[in-house]
């Protein structure tokens, strides 16, 4: 039974030109980077409440973080898309909760996540690519989070096993 199923709750389907950015992205991807590796964040502030992004060309709440660059460590690349993506920068040392397989997005793809207390120390308004993004209580996720944001919150929390597959 996914979250979905469980909560009740719907993420609204993509616009064609969002699914046309996206299939650029893949075609893309595929072409210039045939190994990729993402990184992803349950970033956490000092009231427990989980910092989530809305992308302009996805559906749904997600959680923050992005590709790893050339020469980049996936550490580095966290911190890089933390600072990016909500204006957050880490406190204390940020924990590894695992290694996933994404074959949503290529046949080569994997995500690291982690999970990390942060503050922000300045806005990120929106734009582009940011919809909205902010803090929200574990108790009240926004409407429209996506159940694998849902699965892998309750993953780094412990609340459930991860899973091989992002």
């Amino acid at each position: 039974m996914t979250c979905a199923e469980i909560t009740g709750e719907t993420v609204p389907a993509q616009a064609p030109w969002q699914r046309f950015i996206r299939l650029g992205q893949r075609v893309a991807g595929l072409l210039l980077r045939p190994k990729t590796l993402g990184v992803r964040a349950v970033a956490l502030d000092d009231q427990n409440r989980v910092f989530l992004v809305r992308h302009t060309y996805l559906p749904g709440f997600c959680l923050p973080g992005g590709g790893v660059e050339a020469r980049e460590t996936a550490l580095r690349s966290l911190e890089r898309e933390l600072d990016e993506e909500g204006g957050l920068e880490t406190i204390g040392p940020a924990r590894l909760i695992g290694f996933y397989y994404n074959p949503k997005h290529s046949s080569r793809d994997h995500v690291v996540l982690y999970l990390v207390r942060v503050r922000q120390t300045k806005p990120r308004p929106a734009d582009w690519e940011i919809a909205e993004c902010g803090f929200y209580p574990l108790d009240a996720l926004p409407q429209h989070t996506t159940p694998a944001t849902r699965a892998h919150i309750q993953e780094a929390l412990g609340f459930s096993q991860p899973s091989s597959h992002w």
